[in-house]
């Protein structure tokens, strides 16, 4: 019988842990082995369970990403019902920090150590250790304990409870047999995860939009696997966005409200604002502006009333939409993913079939080679680029990202290409030219402010590690007010190059302190469910002790980059490239932080993406004719930044969502 292995390690939904409900369907010396896959199935990872011939069980995993990837070992003894009463995982996460952590269950008390985390309990009956190795490092195994019992529940340690509920199911040819599958939601672990169990109640294999783990020899059934997921996911969506999407009946009427109006960076109190359908119909002072019979009223109490924000950096999975829409962010651009995957959700989240918010898209174009992006659009010469462009355009994309492997002598044709369409160009540097290389080459925009400082650091390959380890160890060295550096900004402000930062990235990965939770995400820490929380600290590089300060002084330099653009005049673009919804609200107060004017921000999140897309004419202000997308916010970020987490109010597309309501569905504590 095959069985696969799923880890949810590091930063990243990996592979493979596999385990069956009774030890007794386990033979001494069986090896089974398991194929992890990143983006449209590539292969990156084996995970390899081997029962030994003292009954206990080993597994191991090995995946590589660009330089990057786990390796881990678990040594556990599991109980009859498949519960673990003792483990021992050894290895290194996702950004190679070591990994030690213990569990052991017995006389009714439980003990664990790892990390930050060491402590014990008393237990009456039987409970599951989930490891902080990553987000959900058991994910098969305690599926199968779930399935073993009655009431698919079952107390979580160190605190916490996990569920499975079956949502579906499907007939899947792989391996030139047909299997009944089952397809269940596990809930009660850092985030819902889908797996798919066997009709034994054997773990068979999971996707989350990205990662897919199946096993191996059974390769071929991933792609039907993930097509009956998509579907039964899909109708699973529509019910939660019909019971979250709030449409009013007639006219939406918000009354009493400040008024952020972003080209002005000016407040005004006391404004009404109406809309009809998915359309800003009025806008005007209280009492002078009719409120149409029968219309929703809302009343603002002086709250502030902005446009809804943009988050110009993500790579959309399904859950992602709703986070977004509970941070009032109500147009996210997509800067890679695979194409079937991200049209169908962009097609459900702008017919309310799904949760979400507007989607800009921008397709990514890579070469071949060892450190090539998970995408399946490489190309090796002008004619494949030039087709990879042309079916971007076909498919509605607006913009073509440009990854690190790509030959640089295919970039002229693919920016002339894209020009041709009228399509933007942006991306990482490829290997072999420097940031100004490709400013001068027609990139529009540039993602990433690492990318910046390796301008003046020669040499380093940007496809490899080396793009941020580089720039963690030199840039704190590098004079921002020197020549070189000032004629790059010059370089940038003439061909009106746009630059996206995605700051909290660094300040995670320079910064982050193996026992705190990382920068990035402490604001919203205590609001998280248990298991999410605790997986939260660490985040950085694996940074010598001897370079910590450099890193500090290095990621401080990033923020004074930042500054310098601003300064310049050139475009800014808040993207985060990271958690949605919380982390946008970090990256704006990133931008404060580098001595941005609030108020100056807030338009770059608003208007001033709305304006690089070219779609200003119906987004980015509050004014008649535009598109309803607007926040309500509990507070006056244009004084105090952080207020912009206090959204209270999201309208997208005329359709009412309420934070508090998004944020409770999934577990999270409303910030108001």
């Amino acid at each position: 019988m095959k069985r696969v292995c799923l880890f949810t390690l590091g930063v990243l939904v990996c592979s493979g842990l596999g385990a069956a409900a009774s030890p007794a369907l386990f033979r001494p010396g069986e090896e089974l082995r398991y194929t992890v896959f990143f983006g449209n199935l590539r292969p990156v990872g084996l995970a390899v369970f081997r029962v030994q011939a003292d009954g206990d069980s080993v597994l191991t995993l090995e995946v590589k990403d660009r330089g990057r990837g786990e390796s881990f070992t678990s040594r556990l003894r599991l109980d009859a019902a498949g519960i673990p009463l003792r483990e021992h995982l050894t290895g290194v996460d996702y950004w190679q920090h070591p990994v030690d952590e213990r569990v052991e269950i017995a006389g009714g008390r439980a003990a664990w150590s790892g990390g930050p985390e060491k402590g014990e309990k008393k237990i009456a009956q039987p409970a599951f250790y989930v490891t902080r190795g990553g987000l959900s490092l058991e994910a098969g195994l305690l599926a199968m304990a779930l399935l073993h019992d009655p009431q698919h529940r079952l107390p979580l340690l160190p605190e916490g409870e996990g569920r499975l509920e079956k949502v579906g199911a499907a007939r899947i040819a792989g391996g030139g047999k047909t299997r009944d599958l089952s397809l269940y939601l596990l809930t009660g672990l850092a985030s819902p995860l889908y797996v798919w169990m066997d009709g034994s109640g054997v773990f068979f294999g999971r996707y989350d939009g990205f990662i897919t783990s199946v096993p191996q020899g059974l390769e071929d059934a991933a792609p039907a696997m993930i097509k009956a997921q998509t579907q039964a996911v899909a109708s699973r969506w529509k019910a939660v966005a019909a019971r979250l999407s709030h449409r009013p009946s007639g006219a939406l009427a918000v009354k009493g409200a400040r008024l952020f109006d972003p080209e002005a960076g000016t407040v005004t109190p006391n404004v009404t604002v109406v809309v009809s359908g998915n359309r800003i119909q009025a806008v005007g002072r209280d009492g002078e502006v009719p409120v149409p019979a029968g219309a929703q009223v809302v009343d603002a109490h002086g709250r502030m009333l902005l446009p809804g924000l943009w988050d110009m950096h993500q790579h959309f999975t399904e859950s992602d939409g709703l986070l977004d829409l509970a941070a009032g962010v109500t147009t996210g651009r997509d800067m890679a993913n695979d194409m079937d995957y991200l049209l169908d959700l962009k097609r459900r989240w702008e017919s309310g079939d799904a949760v979400g918010p507007r989607v800009v898209l921008a397709g990514v174009i890579e070469g071949p080679g060892p450190y090539a992006s998970p995408t399946n659009v490489l190309v090796d010469t002008e004619e494949k680029a030039r087709a990879a462009v042309d079916h971007y355009v076909e498919m509605g994309y607006a913009q073509i990202k440009i990854y690190s492997s790509l030959d640089p002598k295919l970039v002229p044709g693919i920016v002339a290409e894209a020009h041709r369409h009228g399509r933007r160009v942006s991306g990482h540097i490829p290997f072999g030219m420097t940031a100004a290389d490709a400013v001068r080459e027609g990139f529009d925009e540039l993602q990433h402010v690492n990318f910046l400082f390796l301008n003046f650091l020669p040499g380093v390959d940007t496809r490899t590690m080396a793009r941020m380890t580089a720039v963690g160890e030199h840039a704190a060295g590098i004079d921002l007010a020197s020549e070189p550096v000032r004629a790059f900004l010059r370089l940038l402000k003439e061909r009106h190059t746009v630059v996206d930062p995605t700051l909290n990235i660094y300040e995670d990965l320079f910064t982050a302190r193996s026992d705190e939770v990382r920068p990035s995400l402490a604001p919203v820490a205590d609001r998280l469910p248990y298991q999410l929380r605790r997986t939260l600290f660490g985040g950085s590089l694996a940074i010598p002790p001897d370079q910590e300060q450099r890193y500090r002084d290095s990621y401080r330099a990033c923020v004074a980059m930042v500054r310098l653009l601003h300064d310049a005049g050139i475009p800014i673009v808040a993207g985060t490239d990271s958690t949605a919804g919380f982390d946008l609200h970090r990256e704006l107060e990133l931008y404060v932080a580098a001595g941005l004017p609030a108020p100056e921000v807030l338009r770059i999140a608003t208007l001033g993406a709305a304006r690089v897309m070219k779609l200003d004419r119906d987004l980015g202000t509050i004014a008649p004719g535009k598109l309803a997308d607007l926040i309500l916010v509990d507070g006056d970020p244009t004084k105090s930044i952080s207020d912009i987490r206090r959204v209270v109010l999201t309208v997208k597309d005329g359709v009412i969502y309420d934070p508090a309501e998004l944020y409770r569905s999934i577990g999270v504590k409303p910030a108001v």
